[in-house]
């Protein structure tokens, strides 16, 4: 059954895949060392664009820990001959909205416009502001500095909050992948600080630009030229130390009022190019990332009510990012449900998934991929992924084949290996354990 399953989706997959398969993914660089890649699409008079740079909040220090944060939020409110407000009402005036999103190892902004001259050309001059041209202005971020203190001092009494934190900076230890802003570092960061991190890393070498919609590849390359001449060229940043592997486990539990206890339980995963990423993808799905189908989901949930929902996941970046284990239990269940889990974990680890889990894995992880990929915007995005990780253009359409390929002993040896118990760190908010969780 779970043969003819398989054959089934993977007949369904290749016809979505084939359509990707045709896409004419163009790629160049421009003179000042910009990445571009291209997608001509004329089923829609639209046109998506991201603009990516190696900017993330890695490139944080101690001292200054939310200056790239606060760099990137206050590049859309002034730029160019542009007040924060103009740039709103320019933007609406076409029809055009703007995007922002900044991880450990990127900052970007995605633009959707309309793609007809008029609107294109007045959509794109207000993201060339945008992207080399910010003004930085003191009484701005003045005001986002209190904006963001106040956020910060709300955050800090959520147990959610609290266990992430402190998980991510035991994981990361030293490595930038576990700085955080702190009241006291957001309150010492002057305007002079954000220009001068813009021009560190705003710059031609460190961004890679994706297009794709109704225009052809001379307008492209011309939008190309557009938005990273005003761009200093430079160097591109310098790689990011890897993460150091953690050498024995350690349990945190830290107090707090709220009725549930916050549980977080990992490691540094694996980077964006590992080469067990889909053994890892696959297998993780199996323990706790495929929701109703996932042994923690049927182990804390199904069998003992411990939680409404459990789940776990890696988070692949430039370098090793972390895997999570994260559930919210009663108080009183704590020490019994972190017991469940770690037995799981370890029962997985040293026997691996079921034939019968592994194909239906794999025929879910395939037969939603196509999912992912049904707009223009979700291809951008994945295009963004790989041109600013460097990964091959043929990954989108390998997916289905790779996750197929995907065999038990695959499985076992990359969790074996990466996920290792006694290297793991277990962070507990609201709840008490008996044990040392060792």
């Amino acid at each position: 059954m779970f043969a003819k399953q398989m054959l089934a989706v993977l007949g369904m997959t290749c016809m979505a895949f084939s359509a990707l398969a045709g896409l004419n993914i163009q790629q160049w660089q421009t003179a000042n060392g910009a990445r571009v890649f291209f997608v001509a699409n004329h089923d829609l008079p639209m046109l998506d664009v991201s603009a990516s740079f190696e900017a993330g909040t890695a490139r944080d220090t101690a001292a200054t820990a939310g200056l790239a944060g606060m760099t990137h939020a206050l590049m859309r409110l002034g730029a160019g001959d542009l007040s924060e407000q103009q740039i709103a009402e320019r933007l609406a005036d076409v029809g055009a909205v703007m995007a922002q999103s900044q991880d450990a190892d990127r900052a970007g902004f995605s633009l959707r416009t309309l793609s007809s001259a008029r609107e294109r050309q007045a959509a794109l001059a207000v993201l060339q502001a945008v992207l080399s041209r910010p003004h930085f202005d003191p009484a701005v971020l003045s005001r986002e500095k209190t904006r963001a203190i106040a956020g910060l001092r709300e955050s800090e009494t959520q147990p959610e909050f609290i266990a992430a934190r402190e998980f991510s900076s035991r994981v990361f230890a030293m490595h930038p992948y576990g700085l955080h802003e702190r009241i006291e570092t957001l309150s010492g960061l002057e305007a002079t600080q954000l220009a001068d991190f813009h021009r560190q890393y705003y710059r031609a070498a460190n961004l890679t630009l994706v297009m794709m919609g109704d225009i052809d590849r001379s307008t492209a390359e011309a939008i190309a030229q557009q938005l990273a001449q005003g761009l200093p060229a430079g160097l591109a940043a310098a790689p990011l130390p890897a993460v150091p592997r953690r050498t024995q486990a350690e349990t945190v539990v830290l107090p707090h009022h709220a009725t549930q206890s916050h549980l977080q339980i990992g490691l540094p995963g694996m980077t964006r190019d590992d080469p067990d990423y889909f053994p890892l993808l696959v297998g993780n799905y199996i323990l706790g990332g495929g929701g109703f189908d996932s042994r923690l989901m049927k182990e804390i949930r199904d069998r003992r009510g411990f939680a409404y929902s459990v789940h776990s996941y890696f988070m692949p970046l430039r370098q090793r990012g972390a895997f999570e284990i994260g559930l919210q239990t009663r108080r009183e269940a704590t020490d019994e449900a972190l017991s469940v889990v770690r037995a799981t974990v370890q029962r997985f680890i040293d026997e691996g998934p079921t034939a019968a889990e592994l194909k239906q894995a794999q025929a879910n992880l395939i037969g939603s991929f196509p999912l992912r990929l049904d707009s223009n915007k979700k291809i951008v995005e994945h295009l963004a992924m790989l041109g600013f990780y460097g990964l091959p253009l043929t990954w989108l359409d390998e997916y289905p084949r790779k996750v197929a390929a995907v065999t038990l002993d695959d499985i076992r040896r990359a969790f074996r290996e990466r996920v290792v118990p006694g290297q793991m760190v277990t962070v507990i908010v609201g709840g008490q354990v008996t044990r040392d969780g060792k």
